[in-house]
């Protein structure tokens, strides 16, 4: 392949009549179009080739923006996933202790109720004792009384 040196350095022979040799400039000239040619070719190719790759770093561009953007998303989403789940877990937290307290009440008050019962009961039994044990002498005070008669 001639160089641009080559070519600004080539010198023709000159023919006394007519100046340069015609066969030896058509020559050069059949060198330096078809140089021309593959290199004309070279850089369209390389141009083509260049804008292509342009374009698509520019496609992976935008699919890096776009997993960047889903990545952040994804993130964010996630975090909000946490914190309903924490507070959906505390809530549960809350309502069980609320509902134990309830419950503590509940049977806190029974068993208080119970007890009243007891003390009712045994108030009644106590009742019932003296009143069995009131009969029960009147009872034998009248079995004195008849057999005294």
């Amino acid at each position: 392949m001639l160089t641009p040196l080559e070519i600004e350095n080539k010198k023709f022979s000159k023919q006394m009549m007519n100046g340069y040799n015609v066969d030896e400039v058509d020559e050069f000239l059949d060198l330096l179009t078809v140089d021309y040619e593959r290199l004309y070719k070279e850089g369209t190719e390389a141009k083509e080739k260049l804008e292509q790759l342009n374009d698509d770093l520019a496609h992976y561009k935008t699919i890096e923006n776009t997993l960047q953007s889903t990545l952040m998303m994804a993130q964010s989403t996630a975090e909000e996933v946490k914190n309903v789940a924490r507070q959906q877990a505390e809530q549960i937290i809350n309502d069980a202790q609320a509902n134990a307290r309830q419950e503590i009440m509940n049977l806190e008050q029974e068993i208080l109720l119970k007890k009243k019962e007891l003390e009712d009961a045994a108030k009644q039994f106590d009742i019932y004792k003296a009143k069995m044990e009131s009969l029960l002498i009147s009872q034998l005070e009248l079995l004195k009384d008849v057999n005294k008669d």
